[in-house]
């Protein structure tokens, strides 16, 4: 039985709150299979799963903040049935309900009311021989409220009928009947809380299934923190708490002194070195010219697409600068996973990812660079994104900014700047001209490197742009 835990997302992060699940108990999941929603300080991001297997039990509900390394589910073995979950026998008991349900009582005030006679799709909680995905709970409020399960169609992971689904059935009696949106619980729960009509609202979740984040895309105006999980226990420890909504202004704060704490440390505590050089453009520019006047309009390339593949590729060649400080020596990074400085519309800043970027052609690479930033503004990056990069490349070309010396993101040792591609006065060969020009810049750590494997890394990265066929 294998612990799914609160990973570490970050060299600043303690402590995530849990905002969804998108997995439920029985449901089978892969190493790499997003799994849960986390809110950190400076993000909502996708965690995958660790290891293949069964989810067995959920241990934390949404809207709970709890530590790094606290369990949030079991996994066990990957015991498939005929519908891609768990086999279950006949006479086993079924697992509780995803959603932890506030306790019924066992005896109703009134006498209950006549059986709901909401017309609804064949119910896919339903297995193969009828027997109906719902936890005891779910079942027991069914039944108090005279709502026959057979009716509903769950909205639950794998079609398991949920508390909302029942309370749905029962509030659609008086109502005018509308088709009923496939969207998970919490998502339900968030849109009621923002006023939003999750008719109007596009799913991205499994087979288009509105989720949590694309309620909040959808609401009006600034988009709100998960709300609080139902009532209910959290088996999690005295360490679980559930926090307050926090106003946009709060989370902003929140971030800022998050980078604030980060940025402290890695002044302190890493003997930073810094070099600079400039490079002639003019090659690469002619490229990219040439490159967008016979691509269309989708698929045409930034600047920034050529200084990331030069970036990338300059750290395969000095692979001394890509990977960690950790326990006193340097560890290499396996493979080169360029982390891209993103600024967030409401504030703070975020460095995802771009896997393998030494590997990618440059329109794929810019393909991929324009999802990440839409995802990291969105707030749909996942685990791996944000706790992969080896070195970590910051761009203010696109405001201005012509030199930029960052601050090493530990437990990186190394952060390339970019600035603006700029017209300048420049001699080649004897001759006075006007050429573009970009300033590359390098911080590098002086415990794992010196100046010399600096040198080295910029002088790389200044051979590349020169020579824009070999990107």
């Amino acid at each position: 039985m294998a612990e799914f835990t609160m990973p570490s997302l970050g060299a600043d992060m303690d402590e995530g709150t849990l905002l969804e699940w998108l997995v439920g108990p029985g449901d089978l999941v892969h190493k790499g299979d997003p799994v849960a929603v986390v809110e950190t300080a400076k993000s909502t991001i996708e965690v995958e799963c660790f290891a293949t297997g069964t989810v067995t039990e959920l241990l934390v509900d949404p809207g709970a903040t709890v530590p790094v390394g606290t369990p949030l589910a079991l996994i066990g073995p990957a015991d498939k049935g005929p519908r891609g979950r768990r086999a279950r026998k006949k006479s086993e008991p079924v697992e509780p309900s995803v959603t932890t349900e506030p306790a019924t009582p066992t005896e109703p005030s009134s006498p209950p009311p006549e059986p709901a006679t909401v017309s609804a799709p064949a119910p896919s909680g339903a297995g193969q021989d009828g027997h109906i995905e719902a936890g005891p709970l779910v079942r027991h409020l069914a039944e108090q409220s005279g709502v026959h399960l057979e009716t509903l169609h769950g909205s639950g992971p794998g079609g398991r009928v949920t508390r909302t689904d029942v309370e749905a059935a029962v509030a659609a009696r008086a109502a005018p009947r509308t088709p009923r949106v496939r969207a998970t619980p919490f998502a339900r729960r968030l849109a009621a809380e923002l006023g939003v009509d999750l008719a109007t609202v596009t799913g991205t979740g499994k087979e288009s299934a509105v989720r949590a984040a694309d309620v909040r895309r959808a609401a009006p105006g600034p988009a709100a923190p998960a709300p609080q999980a139902l009532a209910g226990p959290t088996p999690a420890g005295p360490s679980a708490r559930r926090p307050a909504a926090r106003p946009p202004e709060d989370r902003a704060a929140g971030m800022r002194q998050a980078i604030a704490t980060l940025m402290t440390r890695a002044n302190r505590d890493i003997p930073h070195y810094y070099l600079s050089t400039s490079v002639d453009m003019s090659a690469a520019m002619d490229r990219l010219h040439e490159h967008n006047r016979r691509s269309p309009v989708g698929e045409r390339l930034l600047p920034a697409a050529l200084l990331l593949k030069a970036a990338a590729l300059g750290a395969r060649e000095v692979p001394e600068l890509n990977g960690f400080w950790t326990d006193d020596h340097f560890t290499p990074g396996e493979g080169i996973h360029l982390g891209v400085a993103v600024s967030l519309r409401g504030g703070g800043l975020v460095a995802p990812a771009l896997h393998h970027a030494d590997t990618l052609a440059l329109p794929q690479l810019m393909s991929s660079l324009k999802d990440l930033v839409t995802r990291a503004r969105a707030g749909r990056l996942r685990g791996s994104e944000v706790s992969d990069a080896t070195i970590t490349v910051t761009n203010l070309g696109d405001q201005g900014v012509e030199t930029v010396f960052g601050v090493i993101h530990p437990p990186q040792v190394a952060l390339v700047g970019f600035g603006k591609v700029v017209d300048r006065p420049c001699a080649v060969d004897g001759l006075l001209g006007v050429r573009p020009m970009v300033t590359a810049t390098l911080a590098a750590d002086h415990r794992a490197t010196d100046g010399a494997v600096g040198a080295r890394y910029l002088a790389a990265v200044s051979r590349l742009l020169q020579n824009p066929e070999q990107l």
